[in-house]
């Protein structure tokens, strides 16, 4: 009985899956995506509001590393599901025009924003703490920053990590050190 659990936990990592829609702008759309006026302050106020974090996703279109997140990635019940549980996501594009304000209440397009913030690959994942100063931008005040495509073990326990606070923590363990304990915890149990 237990080998088929650690089979059929593996097996949720391994399935393929369907990708989000695309958008007008090029850009994938999951369901748990929220369309805001981008007014960052805004919706740090609104994820607080709804308990969660929240979370910028720097995307643009034609990149295939966002395609792999949103085909690979995202629709896997288990990480999709956490993100739509406990995180307010806001989607970010590195070349848009839409114009946007900063957590500092610097208005600008997406694009002056995304070079503001040193944004250099997408996609990028960006979390903010739940209070964030009024005179500190996005990139100042981020408690993690995920440049790039990673797996699903990875990114679970990226959004894991963060939404349990341990940036938080003065045991010595950061995410890297974290997230390698998570991965002997699941080899230990199988599931690797």
């Amino acid at each position: 009985m237990k080998k088929l659990i650690l089979g059929l936990w593996a097996l949720l990592f391994a399935l393929p899956v369907m990708a989000a829609p695309i958008g007008d702008d090029g850009l994938h759309k999951e369901p748990w995506m929220r369309d805001t006026f981008k007014d960052l302050q805004e919706d740090l106020a609104e994820a607080n509001a709804e308990g969660k974090r929240l979370v910028l996703m720097v995307e643009q279109r034609g990149c295939i590393y966002c395609k792999k997140m949103h085909e690979e990635i995202y629709p896997r019940e288990e990480i999709s599901s956490y993100i739509s549980e406990n995180f307010f996501v806001v989607q970010i594009n590195l070349h848009g025009d839409t114009e946007m304000v900063d957590t500092d209440g610097e208005a600008m397009s997406e694009k002056d924003a995304a070079r503001k913030w040193g944004i250099l690959f997408t996609p990028t994942v960006i979390f903010l703490p739940e209070e964030v100063d009024e005179d500190a931008s996005v990139k100042d005040s981020a408690v993690a920053i995920m440049p790039g495509a990673f797996g699903a073990q990875t990114t679970y326990d990226m959004f894991v990590w963060v939404n349990e606070k341990r940036y938080e923590l003065d045991n010595g363990e950061d995410f890297q050190r974290y997230h390698a304990r998570k991965i002997q915890e699941r080899q230990e149990k199988g599931n690797d």
